[in-house]
């Protein structure tokens, strides 16, 4: 199958495509590379360097299915210039599927998130609770699912709203919450939390690039899917990680509202497990860091690092 992914250099995708072209298929890597390209050269692999606002039908030509990862991911990365997040994490998705149908592609794996929700009050927050977005981020993912719905007798549309994704990737995050308090632990022996009673969803890179192969594997599996396994307290979080690296645990007051247990029980039904956890993503988070192969530097983070292009 020839696939096409956006977002391919990302944190998600620096994982998904490899493990795609180690099962056959081809790929066009299609990223602008804000944060450079970490991909290894591979004879079924087509790097394209550019903007999803800005796809053209040849970079489409002759592939059977569509993985959308692009956008302008996270809260503070959303805010810092509203316009172009809304261009990028919302129009440009109405515009690949709009392109996806013109080509005569069918499959369209869509990467929204949980976010969507904003906060909630209820034990378990399923696919069927209304959506509150309450930033840029949120809410861009949210109208990028309705407008993939409504293309739903076009395509075959599949979206998942992902929990927090935790673990390595060559394209490595620092500034997603397991990450973010694992490194916060090896490098200064401390860790601060803010708030810390926040329940999160989590989920580990593996299984979320697994689960988008699962899906491209199942078309049948059609709509809305919350893929989210360990819905634990930051402070749980931050717990975890003393474990494994000894850290004193800073408490610090928090603005951020945000709480919520992802239920996935729908995705589960369909016959999904997940093979991997927390307690896994932070043990590989140190293991790399003790190889020295992973190390605490502004590219992992994502706003730090698009407040410096920015500045350019």
């Amino acid at each position: 199958m020839k696939i096409f992914v956006s977002g391919a250099c990302g944190f998600k995708g620096s994982v998904l495509v490899p493990k795609l072209l180690a099962l056959g298929h081809q790929i066009v890597a299609f990223d602008i590379q804000w944060f450079g390209n970490h991909l290894p050269p591979h004879p079924s692999l087509k790097v394209v360097k550019g903007d999803v606002r800005a796809i053209r039908a040849a970079d489409l030509q002759g592939v059977d299915a569509i993985i959308h990862l692009a956008s302008v991911a996270n809260d503070p990365c959303g805010d810092l210039d509203p316009k172009l997040t809304w261009e990028i994490s919302a129009l440009a998705t109405m515009k690949l599927a709009e392109e996806a149908i013109r080509q005569g592609i069918k499959r369209f794996i869509y990467a929204s998130s949980a976010s969507v929700y904003g906060v909630k009050e209820e034990d378990q927050v399923t696919e069927d609770l209304p959506l509150d977005p309450i930033s840029e981020y949120n809410k861009t993912k949210m109208i990028a699912e309705r407008v993939l719905l409504s293309y739903a007798s076009d395509l075959v549309v599949q979206m998942v709203r992902p929990a927090t994704v935790c673990g390595t990737s060559p394209r490595m995050r620092l500034d997603v919450s397991v990450n973010m308090l694992t490194m916060q632990a090896l490098t200064n022996s401390r860790i601060t939390v803010f708030g810390g009673d926040q329940v999160r969803p989590n989920i580990h890179i593996d299984d979320i690039t697994d689960l988008y192969i699962y899906l491209l594997d199942h078309p049948e599996i059609v709509g809305v899917y919350n893929a989210g396994f360990e819905n634990i307290s930051i402070r749980e979080i931050a717990e975890r990680v003393v474990r494994i690296i000894p850290a004193e645990i800073v408490i610090t007051p928090s603005n951020d509202p945000r709480s919520y247990r992802v239920n996935s029980d729908k995705l589960l039904a369909t016959g999904f497990r997940p093979r991997k956890t927390v307690d896994d993503a932070i043990s590989e988070i140190v293991a790399a860091f003790q190889r020295g192969t992973l190390k605490n530097e502004d590219q992992w983070h994502n706003l730090r690092w698009m407040q410096k292009e920015m500045a350019r």
